[in-house]
């Protein structure tokens, strides 16, 4: 559904237009060959309206079971039921779906991959298939556990695999560049091998740096490739008791930071703080990715 933006598309031409034909739904009942087909909307939420029509409110009658029996496509101008069929809708994000829309679909999200799980689908599926277009036989190249964990954690940074995939890609291409050269061996490549063909590393690990630092803590964060570690930095410089707040925050974030500091303030004894620190002193909190907005629940 990706680009979609003209009504025409789901309900059909009406039959007095030059190349009119049916929608899609009944097109693709029609090469089914069965009322009761499975349809499958890939990327829902790219669905976007023009002045050729909204295909997102002509959806509402496809995906609603208390109308779609009646369902009319505009070419064929007779009602088609449209009960038994199951409609399977995919979306990366959820805000870009109007809302009437979602109201008549059941929702089920799915957590990304773990490096488990892209472990495996490089073993069984991502490697064989670009180990051969890549020219390469499967006794000429050998891919360790760890130099898969490598490529997974130091050089992609998603939910998915299509990164993952090209990074092998860029390995099974180097591979075939030396076996073109007159290279015999066969190559088994090691967790140390993956820099040299593909450079530097490109994600790092910080938690361990930035843990031992005093003044820093973690906590947790959504992304769209999954869970991350996120950390808050503070600092004190002589100032008038302002607390400032850096890194892209949300107001959530800003009012959570505002509360807790109010907290130590009205505990400061109990806490064991000087409370004349607060007039003789600034608080400075800042979380790191400043380019990147950051917000939540309280």
């Amino acid at each position: 559904m990706g680009g979609v933006h003209d009504e025409a598309d789901v309900r059909g031409d009406r039959r007095t237009y030059v190349g009119a034909l049916p929608g899609n739904i009944i097109q693709g009942i029609r090469k089914a060959g069965t009322n009761n087909p499975v349809f499958m909307l890939d990327e829902i939420d790219k669905l976007s309206a023009s002045f050729q029509g909204d295909p997102s409110a002509a959806l509402l009658e496809v995906l609603d079971p208390a109308q779609n029996a009646t369902f009319q496509d505009h070419y064929l101008a007779v009602p088609f039921d449209l009960s038994q069929v199951m409609f399977i809708a995919t979306a990366n994000v959820l805000d870009t779906i109007p809302r009437p829309l979602r109201d008549r679909m059941e929702i089920i999200e799915l957590s990304g991959y773990i490096e488990e799980d892209k472990l495996a689908i490089a073993k069984s599926y991502l490697i064989p298939r670009q180990t051969a277009q890549n020219g390469l036989d499967q006794g000429e190249i050998v891919f360790t556990d760890d130099a898969i964990r490598e490529v997974i954690s130091s050089y992609t940074r998603e939910a998915g695999v299509r990164q993952l995939e090209r990074e092998l890609g860029a390995i099974c291409r180097g591979v075939a560049t030396r076996v073109a050269e007159g290279c015999k061996e066969r190559l088994t490549i090691e967790r140390a091998a993956v820099r040299d063909y593909l450079g530097p590393q490109k994600f790092f690990n910080e938690v361990a740096l930035r843990t031992s630092l005093p003044g820093v803590a973690t906590g947790l964060a959504w992304t769209p490739v999954g869970g991350d570690i996120l950390f808050v930095e503070a600092t004190k410089m002589p100032g008038s008791g302002k607390l400032q707040l850096t890194g892209q925050l949300g107001e959530v974030m800003k009012d959570s930071a505002q509360a807790a500091f109010s907290l130590i303030k009205s505990r400061a004894q109990s806490l064991g703080i000087d409370p004349g620190i607060f007039q003789t002193h600034d608080l400075h909190v800042h979380i790191p990715a400043g380019a990147i907005p950051k917000d939540g629940p309280s």
